[in-house]
């Protein structure tokens, strides 16, 4: 066996649903032979409970697999669940966490607001909580890991614009529950209001999910027969509201997506409705979640917000291989 590899990998599906909340939810537990992956020789190793919010986006599946890598070298046992972004499901993956006294969590809200209760009652079991991508909105966080969103935003907000000429109708295919897309959203909007002549006319909720995407964006073309421009505020949503404005018909609607995803950019470089996406690094967060875990355990200060760099992507950048 070579050195700093898994000794171990578990993994199954809980039959139960995780908590009697009626859902399965794939767990996985990764251990680690003593002395290996950097481990100190005798120190503990720590437990951490992870509730990611899906695992069927790409995002989520690098995110943990650059998480779990990072562990074979901070002294960390992952024990990583799926809510399947549903919000009863990770409360009660928490409430399992907290019974389990694992050392420390990492959540992936499925709602920003509505974890917060999550959140206290790992609080009051003097478990450490941490976010990663999208923030808690209530309870104590040691440190919330995610993309610049804000700036993501912006960058998405500027692209359109120039390719609007800084005039026309837009719309957004919004998820306002979550943290992360307010963000987005925000960035978004502050770059659109340098441009007078771009008027925002709709800002519809998709729950970021392509199916729902596809219905609101349908909708929207409806009602704004002069749209000439949508922000998508991920890659699904991106894809959804793509597939409809390819069955409108419609040649003149110039659509910005986030995230970067593999078929997000494929469509970019086919010269399709989606022309750009802001993109992120779901790898560096999924690495410095695990480091900013390791390093509060080991009794070091962490801050309270880690930002990780996002960039932009449109057909260019991609022939040119700069991304």
């Amino acid at each position: 066996m070579r050195k700093g590899r898994f000794t171990n990998a578990f993994c199954e599906v809980d039959p139960i649903g995780d908590g009697g909340v009626g859902r399965g939810a794939d767990a996985c537990v990764v251990f680690f032979e003593e002395g290996e992956c950097g481990r100190k020789a005798g120190g503990k190793q720590f437990t951490v409970g992870v509730t990611l919010l899906t695992e069927e986006h790409p995002f989520y599946r690098e995110l943990k697999a650059a998480f779990i890598e990072q562990c074979k070298a901070r002294n960390l046992k992952p024990i990583v669940l799926s809510c399947n972004m549903d919000l009863p499901t990770q409360t009660s993956q928490v409430e399992n966490f907290i019974t389990q006294r694992v050392d420390a969590m990492v959540v992936c809200p499925a709602e920003s607001a509505g974890i917060a209760g999550a959140v206290r009652k790992a609080n009051n079991a003097k478990i450490p909580v941490f976010t990663a991508d999208i923030a808690a909105q209530g309870g104590k966080i040691v440190s919330h890991i995610a993309s610049d969103n804000v700036a993501g935003g912006k960058l998405a907000g500027e692209y359109l614009a120039k390719m609007l000429g800084g005039k026309g109708s837009i719309a957004i295919v919004d998820d306002p529950v979550v943290q992360s897309v307010q963000d987005r959203v925000k960035g978004f909007k502050d770059a659109i209001s340098r441009c007078p002549g771009i008027k925002i006319v709709d800002d519809q909720n998709a729950d970021g999910k392509r199916d729902m995407a596809v219905t609101v964006t349908e909708n929207i073309l409806q009602k704004q027969p002069k749209l000439s421009g949508i922000f998508a505020i991920n890659d699904s949503s991106a894809l959804g509201a793509l597939a409809a404005i390819d069955q409108s018909g419609k040649k003149n609607v110039v659509l910005v997506g986030y995230d970067g995803d593999p078929e997000a950019r494929a469509k970019i470089l086919a010269g399709t409705a989606l022309k750009a996406d802001a993109v992120q690094y779901p790898r560096e967060i999924g690495k410095a979640t695990a480091n900013a875990v390791a390093d509060y355990l080991e009794g070091k200060k962490v801050p309270a917000f880690i930002a990780v760099k996002v960039g932009l992507i449109d057909q260019a950048s991609l022939r040119k291989g700069s991304k």
